[in-house]
């Protein structure tokens, strides 16, 4: 038989096939980046020459700098807010669309059922209603200022129909006209980011108090150290509150001496679960703000800085903005969808804020008969009701039933398998107000604290400066004063035993004008001394950052803007090194340990308590610290045989999580507290090396440890939520994943999602002398010059000059754009 050659057989034809289709498919991954290439490119802002805008007066200037911020000039004040509406929508139209939906829950109009969960919530919570209430409240002048700036927002909108941002072209939709009812929902939003929840750790008390008794949980829920820094006691020259003493009488000597321990982000698609505590790497966002007198700094004039640190998104959260016109001259940065400058200076002051942490929401038990009334004194009342009805792409439309009793909506539904009918109190249903006019227009002390008292909601921290070397500090917002409690446990709601009968006065809430240190800072921590007659947070937040603050303002250097960056960017934490000292000592005095456990103790010998994103020492004390959470709390809850859930998942040492849990862990460490020793350790130095050893034993511990760098377990990632998932160009939108420097307990704050949204320092010898920067940009549009161009120096720490006065602005300008009243 012949034998064939092998030329001769037939090639296969699926490489061919194979071949072509993947040739389509590159084609058809080039087409579609291309097509978002040209509509993203078609919707760039116009910077430049001419634009005829109904609804304006009289002529503006808009002038862009370097960085893409704009100074409007302006012949009125409401041709400055119409201006400010246009510009902001320019360059953040989408995020200010999805801003709105996001806070009167209305996501699944557009993304489908992924955003029900966070719907109802938001119509359970009654936050339309809130904006709507707000909104009809406005005097005939703010009114005035908010319907230009709406006015200046559609001017836009209608300008851009046909090219709109690419992102409205991908979800297939277009925005609806803007209105004051958006304004208030967009400010009603970040309200709740930095107030709302705080609910949840009383529920969360309220568990562990039924497993642990009352005694272990005042340790675990502790509100107080001596490192607190409350301004008033600044002001006064007094000594920091004590230390709590230990009350455990029959503490036993462990044989060491330990020294004392040394000094919106949720993803608009997938909302943070109801259950998500933070871990010991995610920890809640805090800020920082300060002011130092002339006495400390090489000008002789105050200094002012403040970052507030809040969930990363793309485009960044903060717009930044200069506005003038007459005498209203005012630059900083805006919050997109709202008029007026959020944080920033004038002609003659500044101002920053940072969240007081106030306990503002209260949770009643309600009583519901069989008719669906709820018990109150005076008998039974039915509760008021509406039917939220909420549009979903592609599904059916849902209809959520809403429950309103004297106190406040029926939330159980939000809590995961709580059966109880819990009404939720809020100071938000009572009065929100935007005073930012009157900030931005105040000229002295007396006039800013004015403006403080007319800001209810959310409670801040909010600091002073002024160009006649005066610095203070002053607590704003609406606290409730209670017939009984402090809002820490539920509490009955068939009686009048736990109502709110009224607010802290304005004048007894913390205030602070030139203190004789010269100094005043606050980072969401302690604000009120000891025996401070009224409730206003149950939860501060640990007090490392502030202590930090005040150790490296009072230190004797006389300071310039430049020290300001560099404390705002500081990654030195006294209590994680503090931690990492103790754990040497112990495995110091230990007969025996592990080859892997020796390596840590050398690693964090060497340690200087810098959590940089090199540091292995910084992941093992970490980690050690959280072994020793477990060690401490398991064996606590085990031992009562007792189980219960929270929000729906059973209660374990990781359910734990407080601001001041790091006071409970120091506690620990210096009192060494009997109680808190399990039995199978003999002493509290045995303990802790058990922790060291769990910690090193982990299964993502790498083999040689010095690799255990802390940047590689605790990244930041920041990715545009739609952008970023288009082919070929979707890793150009945005930064993405970096090893970052900081931690919980340092002044630059971060988490995987969170950090300082801005950085901005004023300098009252000199405005133009002041800076900042926000995460990315201006720019919402990802082939702008100024999507991402500041991203550079948020990350490596550096920051830009603000312009402020007109010879400055004019050095600054690179575009010129006029708006005038179409004809």
């Amino acid at each position: 038989m012949p034998i064939a050659d092998s030329s001769d057989r037939q090639a296969p034809r699926w490489p061919r096939w194979v071949g072509g289709g993947l040739l389509v498919l590159v084609l058809l991954v080039a087409g579609a980046g291309l097509w978002a290439y040209l509509i993203a490119r078609s919707a760039l802002p116009q910077l430049d020459g001419l634009v005829s805008a109904a609804g304006l007066r009289q002529k503006v200037v808009v002038s862009r700098d370097g960085n893409g911020v704009p100074t409007i000039d302006a012949a009125n004040l409401p041709d400055a807010f119409f201006a400010q509406g246009y510009v902001t929508a320019q360059d953040r139209l989408w995020q200010m669309d999805m801003m709105r939906r996001f806070a009167l829950g209305r996501l699944s109009e557009v993304v489908g059922p992924d955003g029900l969960e966070h719907d109802k919530q938001q119509r359970i919570l009654g936050i339309p209603q809130v904006a709507h209430r707000s909104a009809a409240a406005l005097s005939a002048r703010d009114r005035e200022y908010f319907e230009a700036y709406t006015r200046g927002v559609n001017a836009n909108i209608e300008s851009s129909r046909s090219h709109l941002p690419v992102e409205f072209r991908l979800m297939h939709y277009s925005p609806e006209p803007w209105t004051v009812d958006d304004c208030f929902a967009v400010g009603a939003q970040l309200a709740q980011e930095l107030n709302h929840g705080r609910y949840r750790y009383a529920l969360l008390r309220e568990q562990f108090q039924a497993i642990l008794g009352p005694t272990l949980t005042a340790d675990l829920f502790v509100n107080a150290s001596r490192h607190d820094h409350p301004p008033e006691l600044e002001a006064a020259n007094v000594p920091a509150p004590a230390a709590q003493p230990a009350d455990d009488e029959d503490d036993e000597d462990m044989g060491a001496d330990p020294e004392p321990v040394a000094q919106i982000a949720a993803p608009i698609l997938k909302p943070l679960p109801a259950n998500a505590f933070d871990d010991a790497y995610e920890p809640a966002p805090g800020s920082n703000n300060w002011a130092v007198s002339g006495a400390h700094t090489v000008s002789g004039k105050p200094l002012l800085s403040n970052d507030m640190h809040l969930g990363h998104q793309m485009p960044n959260l903060w717009y930044e903005a200069h506005l003038r016109s007459g005498g209203y001259d005012v630059v900083g940065v805006t919050l997109p969808g709202m008029p007026f400058v959020v944080v920033g200076h004038n002609q003659r002051i500044a101002w920053g804020f940072t969240n007081v942490e106030p306990t503002v929401q209260d949770l009643y038990v309600e009583a519901f008969n069989a008719a669906g009334q709820y018990q109150t004194p005076q008998g039974f009342s039915d509760p008021e009701h509406r039917q939220e009805v909420i549009r979903v792409k592609g599904a059916s439309d849902v209809s959520v039933e809403v429950y309103v009793t004297r106190h406040g909506p029926i939330i159980s539904s939000l809590i995961a398998g709580e059966t109880r009918q819990l009404s939720l109190r809020w100071t938000l249903y009572d009065s929100f107000t935007d005073p930012f006019f009157d900030l931005n227009s105040a000229q002295n002390w007396t006039e800013f604290r004015h403006a403080a008292s007319l800001l209810h909601s959310p409670g801040q921290n909010m600091m002073y400066a002024d160009v006649d070397g005066h610095i203070g500090y002053q607590t704003s917002g609406q606290y409730p004063i209670r017939k009984a409690g402090d809002g820490s446990l539920p509490v009955p709601g068939n009686d009048d035993a736990h109502e709110w009968t009224g607010w802290v006065p304005f004048e007894k809430l913390p205030s602070v004008y030139d203190p004789p240190s010269g100094i005043l800072g606050t980072a969401n921590g302690r604000i009120t001394p000891d025996k401070y007659p009224y409730a206003i947070s149950t939860m501060w937040d640990a007090p490392w950052r502030t202590d930090r603050i005040y150790r490296v303002l009072n230190s004797g250097k006389k300071l310039a803007p430049a020290d300001m960056l560099a404390l705002e960017t500081d990654v030195d934490s006294a209590f994680d090194h503090a931690c990492a000292e103790r754990f040497v000592q112990a495995l110091d005095s230990a007969p025996t340990m592990s080859v892997r456990a020796h390596r840590a103790r050398d690693l964090l010998r060497d340690w200087d308590g810098r959590l940089s994103a090199d540091s292995a020492a910084a992941t093992i004390e970490t980690r050690t610290r959280r072994e020793l959470t477990r060690l401490l709390l398991q064996p606590q809850l085990e031992a009562r045989g007792k189980s219960i859930s929270v929000d729906g998942t059973p209660l374990t040492w990781e359910s734990y999580h407080w601001g001041m849990s790091s006071i409970w862990l120091e506690n620990i460490l210096t009192q060494q507290q009997k109680r808190w020793l399990p039995a199978k350790y003999a002493t509290f130095d045995q303990l802790l090396v058990a922790a060291v050893e769990a910690a090193v034993a982990e299964p993502d511990a790498p083999a040689d440890l010095t690799n255990w760098a802390w940047g590689k377990t605790f990244p930041l990632a920041i990715h545009h939520l739609v952008l970023s998932k288009l082919p070929l160009i979707g890793k150009w939108t945005g930064p993405g994943y970096h090893l970052q420097s900081g931690g919980s307990f340092t002044v630059k704050q971060v988490g995987r999602s969170f950090g300082p949204s801005e950085r901005f320092t004023a300098d009252l010898s000199n405005l133009d002398q002041s800076t900042l920067n926000t995460v990315t940009g201006q720019g919402g549009n990802f082939l702008s010059p100024y999507y991402m161009d500041q991203w550079e120096a948020w990350f490596e720490g550096f920051t830009f000059p603000l312009p402020f006065s007109k010879q400055a602005v004019q050095r600054a300008r690179k575009h010129e754009l006029v708006l005038e009243p179409q004809r």
